[in-house]
């Protein structure tokens, strides 16, 4: 056929190592998908089916727990915890997005700095913050607690969101992305009376919508998964994230006849997070493509 693009055995064999990638990824995915859904008895089978063969949502809720084969469900043995799953949901949903919508503030700001005023030093501070993302997390954690402590905020929503608002990785990329916005477009706005801050937020900021999202997307999933930091500063049950409640759900389990709850409450946690990349993968796609490697 005209047009038709074939492969080839050679052309396969190029690609064949990304599919097994993703179906690496994929297949836990699904494993924990069907799990949710399977019943007790199903789950503990062997072999196991690669599919449900009988629908059941007892794993949320089970009506009878105590019969045979049955087992509390995810929300049932969020009873036994201080709060319900649901507010673990609306916590992550909380710091998620405060902490998102600042670093992409903070991020762009600095990022048109450098990009398009460069100012003294402005390399040198460019430099600085890329040599801050050589260093690994764990490293600043302590520090980042001892001040977090000073300041008070151990059990506080601004212990949890503020030390998230600084991110490197936003800076690089928005600015790496800013080259690509022609200068004509600011020193118009600049003749029109425009001040620094009115230009960077109307005229720069639509203009990078599409790196704003694929930013906020790696902000969101580091966020909502984020386990350790929250583990430290929300010793309160009341400020818990679905991450540290998974964690206390796991400890309370005494049978691997509840691993269908455990991934139930994964499949709730995951939701969120391939929802949002779903809807906004073409602006992702988007942005990647056009990021330059310009300095």
């Amino acid at each position: 056929m005209v047009g038709e693009k074939r492969i080839g055995f050679f052309g396969f064999l190029w690609r064949l190592p990304f599919f097994l990638l993703a179906l690496s990824m994929f297949v836990p995915y699904y494993w924990m998908l069907i799990g949710a859904f399977k019943t007790v008895q199903e789950l503990t089978q062997f072999p196991p089916t690669l599919w449900v063969h009988k629908f059941s949502l007892n794993n949320f809720w089970d009506p009878t727990p105590t019969a045979p084969l049955h087992i509390r469900g995810l929300f049932q043995y969020f009873d036994k915890l201080p709060l319900r799953f649901g507010t673990f949901i609306v916590n992550s949903v909380a710091v998620s997005a405060t902490n998102t919508v600042a670093a992409l503030v903070i991020a762009s700001a600095i990022a048109y700095v450098i990009a398009k005023r460069r100012v003294p030093g402005s390399n040198a501070v460019f430099l600085v913050i890329l040599s801050s993302m050589m260093i690994p997390w764990p490293v600043t954690i302590i520090p980042n607690f001892l001040t977090v402590r000073r300041l008070g905020w151990v059990n506080t929503y601004a212990g949890l969101t503020v030390p998230g608002w600084a991110s490197a990785f936003a800076v690089f990329f928005l600015r790496q992305y800013m080259l690509s916005v022609p200068d004509e477009l600011i020193d118009a706005a600049r003749i029109d009376g425009a001040g620094d801050l009115r230009t960077w937020w109307t005229v720069v900021m639509p203009l990078v919508t599409p790196a704003l999202t694929a930013v906020g997307i790696f902000l969101v999933l580091g966020n909502w998964n984020n386990f350790v930091w929250p583990l430290i500063i929300a010793q309160d049950a009341r400020l818990a994230t679905v991450p540290v409640a998974m964690s206390q759900l796991e400890s309370v389990m005494n049978s691997s006849m509840a691993n269908g709850a455990l991934m139930a409450g994964a499949m709730l946690a995951s939701l969120p997070t391939v929802t949002m990349f779903l809807a906004f993968q073409r602006n992702f796609v988007e942005s990647i493509a056009m990021t330059g490697i310009r300095a």
